[in-house]
């Protein structure tokens, strides 16, 4: 059936008695942790894109165009990539690149952005296919990766805490829900914290469904154009953010979950795609690291081999939004902050708590580990590029410093 593939297991070992369905496959939990990578996304980061599209004086076709590129791309590239490798594959727009665009796009016309975009895309998609990129990242030991995700992780994890001053009722109440859930059936502790959540919601701080106005996007094609100055300015911090600050975290959020993704499948499709889509607002999509956590941990499913159906459930859901993104987007943005805080932070419990005990496993590498979590939670960042690629390089340079070895003393 078209439906069934026998493949490797996440681990990389043939398993020829796993038979992948996607009936069989399809969960509930998994379809919600796709939802909720959604309303992270577009409750949260979608605000900066919003920000990037003023900033460049687009007018609200362009945006809209913009907003329905990434989320076309970001939902082919799930979905397919998801159902091919059989692996909760998550793509997204670049939010540290859009932060870029916020001080930037507007000192150049918008054809040389475009133009930019596309040179970016390409330069993306040549370090995937060629290999160079996969086999810097795989050289990065294990304890380190996993700090570094615990390092990003880490401020969803607190933000549960913290949203309690604003909204105590739905914030406890929610956690409450979700700690007696995984008390009694764990496979519902999100749903039921999503559920909780929404109910208290509607009861205390409110909670406005508002949904735009307009049918169908339609998007904008803009012919690119070529300069120095957008080269030098947009295309070239625009791929190092990409690749530092996107791709090198979400792949090493999938390691971490225990996969072995093709990062030239990978970086080589969301490259390809982002220099398709570029002409119609998009400045990349990337595979995704915080919302990648939320499909490929545990609470999305406990096989591990069934979770890519999150992957599917979110490409399908992006495309949705996009398609009527006048009509969802506004949905999105206006849930209640406490409400989006509490939801991702349970979500990413097990995620957190899975890369905390990695990163700790092996002791003789635990300075390094400390080092690249503090640097990756402490939120820094240094020529634009975020705290999660210096968070890796500043882990790195420990592990090679501590570890080298010493020169024997000349004997006397």
């Amino acid at each position: 059936m078209a439906d069934q593939l026998t493949t490797q297991a996440v681990t990389g070992t043939s398993d020829p008695e796993h038979r992948y369905s996607l009936r069989h496959d399809t969960s509930l939990p998994a379809l919600l942790a796709g939802l909720i990578c959604i309303v992270v996304s577009f409750s949260g980061p979608l605000v900066v894109v919003l920000a990037a599209a003023a900033a460049g004086r687009l007018d609200q076709a362009h945006t809209a165009s913009w907003i329905w590129a990434v989320a076309l791309g970001s939902g082919l590239t799930c979905l397919l990539l998801s159902w091919w490798t059989r692996t909760p594959v998550i793509t997204a727009w670049s939010t540290p690149g859009a932060a870029l665009l916020v001080t930037s796009l507007g000192a150049y016309p918008y054809r040389e952005a475009v133009g930019a975009f596309v040179v970016s895309g390409v330069a993306v998609a040549l370090f995937g296919v060629t290999g160079l990129f996969g086999r810097l990242i795989r050289a990065i030991p294990a304890g380190i990766v996993n700090a570094m995700l615990a390092g990003i992780l880490f401020s969803f994890g607190a933000g549960v805490f913290a949203a309690v001053h604003g909204a105590p009722v739905l914030v406890l109440g929610s956690f409450a829900a979700f700690l007696l859930a995984k008390r009694l059936t764990p496979r519902y502790a999100v749903p039921a914290a999503l559920l909780a959540g929404a109910v208290l919601a509607a009861g205390t701080v409110g909670l406005p469904l508002h949904f735009g106005s307009g049918g169908l996007t339609r998007p904008v094609l803009t012919t690119p154009g070529l300069s120095w100055p957008a080269l030098v300015g947009l295309a070239l911090p625009l791929t190092i953010v990409a690749l530092a600050s996107q791709n090198a975290p979400g792949l090493g959020v999938l390691r971490a979950c225990g996969y072995r993704p093709d990062d030239r499948l990978l970086i080589g499709a969301t490259g390809a795609v982002s220099v398709l889509l570029a002409p119609f607002g998009s400045p990349g999509i990337n595979v995704a690291a915080i919302t990648a956590a939320i499909c490929a941990g545990p609470e999305s499913h406990p096989d591990p081999r069934r979770r890519y159906v999150a992957g599917m459930s979110a490409g399908v859901l992006y495309l949705v939004v996009g398609s009527f993104g006048g009509v969802l987007v506004s949905l999105f943005t206006g849930l209640p902050k406490e409400l989006v805080a509490v939801v991702a932070g349970v979500a990413l419990l097990a995620s957190l708590q899975g890369s905390l005990a990695g990163a700790m496993a092996d002791e003789s590498g635990r300075d390094a580990a400390v080092v690249t979590f503090l640097a990756t939670a402490s939120g820094m960042t240094l020529f634009g590029i975020g705290s999660a690629f210096w968070g890796l390089l500043l882990g790195v340079g420990t592990h090679l410093t501590l570890s080298a070895r010493r020169r024997p003393s000349p004997a006397a």
